[in-house]
């Protein structure tokens, strides 16, 4: 197999990676750049006509894209440590988060650095006042994942799951953008340490 990455700050691949170290899986992996807009090529295109990093090429040819859809894949070749939970309460909980960080926090992220960031200029269909419009719900849906941080030391329960990595990574990518977490996100700033001192989040 072949993992087509592209590095840091882009959140999606970096998911993955995180992922695969967390499990000590080592993915054969191909740089993909962005700024170049090699994922824009004929020959990305062809393998994923989204022109979107990451995706994961299997051996026969299947090419598996959409970062949660890779870490499902690998997750079902390695089920230890499980990452998606194993009960279902724990399958379900970490569902519930992994599309509330999804669907809160990093919608709005997306919506400011499409329309607002230098990096983003270039394309077309910019609305500048949409992207600042929804600065604020970047920092309401922080203010949502603090409080549900208040008892728990990861977000879907007592051990690190996917959806820490969806928040660490979507968290990161806000702070790159440039609308990073309130600083009274005491909780939500507790667990980004926790998170952040894993060796997986270097990856």
């Amino acid at each position: 197999m072949l993992f087509y990455d592209s590095p840091n700050p882009a959140p999606n691949p970096r998911r993955v990676r995180i992922f695969a170290a967390e499990k000590g899986i080592e993915l054969p992996s191909q740089e993909v750049s962005i700024p170049k807009r090699e994922q824009k090529a004929p020959e990305y295109l062809g393998k994923n006509p989204r022109g979107q990093t990451p995706i994961l090429e299997l051996d026969d040819g299947t090419v598996i894209a959409e970062s949660v859809a890779i870490m499902r894949y690998l997750e079902a070749l390695h089920p230890e440590p499980a990452m998606f939970g194993t009960t279902p309460k724990e399958i379900a909980a970490i569902e519930m988060w992994s599309r509330r960080v999804e669907m809160i926090l990093m919608s709005a992220v997306g919506a400011v650095w499409v329309n607002t960031h230098p990096f983003t200029a270039a394309l077309p269909g910019r609305n500048a006042e949409w992207g600042e419009a929804n600065r604020p719900r970047v920092a309401d849906a922080f203010r949502f994942f603090d409080e549900s941080l208040k008892n728990f030391e990861y977000l879907a329960g007592p051990d690190f799951s996917v959806a820490d990595i969806l928040l660490l990574t979507t968290a990161d990518f806000a702070d790159f953008v440039g609308c990073g977490m309130p600083d009274d996100c005491e909780n939500l700033r507790g667990w980004h340490e926790r998170v952040s001192a894993r060796p997986s989040s270097k990856a």
